[in-house]
């Protein structure tokens, strides 16, 4: 098993903290981000790690990982830093993006799915949303699972809270057959574009910069099954400075306990 972490962004939304180094690199609770998910690989038995890098990837270095650079980082998004390192797919590969950390329990509920596509989603997400946004369904994406545990619909716009039945945090896994199966997928998908200049994933964006939730989206339309491994807290977002204002203020330790054990 091997694990791959996103790490190609800017992170616009935390600056001035991002002025100069990748948001990988900013610290939380004494450790960089990038730290928090290394370590925790490695307690799990995973030191395979590849990063892929882009904005000041110089600053990356992190020793005994692998690191790819998403070169055009500036001009892309997560799925096409997901594809730089496609060659480091393997039979059983964990998807990380760099800006979330999270308990040992959500990792090894992710290690134990034997599923082909497995998904974390939170379903205690209204509750830290709610912390975190004056208006939780504004930020908030769609998200519905069947009677079987498989995600049908994720990664829309939504209009209440009906149609939220958790919330994908930037975490999966894929091995057995979806290695081949979301390799080919893409390649259709950007043939596609290719041909008719129409993105089949999200007909509002150029293909490179499709969401990671339009390419999902497009593997549960294309039959795929998308196994939702759940969890109800136990992981933090660090996405604007209002998330990191908010972690970090004086008296938060207790309110930031309710949803992430820095101490697990």
């Amino acid at each position: 098993m091997n694990a791959i972490i996103l790490a190609a962004g800017e992170g616009k939304r935390l600056r001035p903290l991002t002025n100069d180094k990748p948001k990988s690199l900013v610290k939380l609770f004494g450790k960089t981000l990038l730290e928090w998910q290394v370590s925790l690989f490695q307690k799990c038995g995973i030191d395979d790690i590849c990063v892929v890098t882009g904005y000041n990837s110089q600053l990356i270095n992190y020793p005994g990982l692998d690191y790819i650079k998403n070169n055009n980082f500036m001009n892309t998004n997560m799925m096409e830093s997901l594809f730089c390192a496609s060659k480091k797919f393997k039979e059983s590969t964990i998807v990380s993006y760099a800006d979330i950390i999270f308990e040992e329990k959500i990792l090894r509920a992710l290690i134990g799915s034997d599923e082909d596509f497995s998904i974390i989603i939170d379903k205690n997400w209204k509750e830290y949303w709610e912390l975190r946004f004056e208006n939780p369904i504004k930020d908030a994406e769609s998200l519905k699972i069947d009677n079987d545990g498989f995600i049908t619909n994720i990664g829309k716009k939504v209009n209440a809270v009906d149609e939220i039945e958790g919330q994908y945090i930037g975490l999966m896994k894929f091995q057995n057959n979806a290695i081949d199966k979301i390799k080919s997928f893409y390649d259709r998908c950007k043939l596609t574009y290719e041909r008719n200049n129409t993105n089949p994933l999200n007909p509002n964006l150029a293909f490179k910069n499709s969401y990671m939730t339009d390419f999902l989206q497009g593997l549960i339309d294309d039959n795929s099954k998308l196994k939702a491994v759940i969890i109800e807290g136990g992981w933090l977002e660090l996405d604007s400075m209002d998330d990191y204002n908010l972690y970090t203020k004086p008296n938060s330790e207790k309110l930031i306990s309710k949803f992430f054990d820095k101490n697990d």
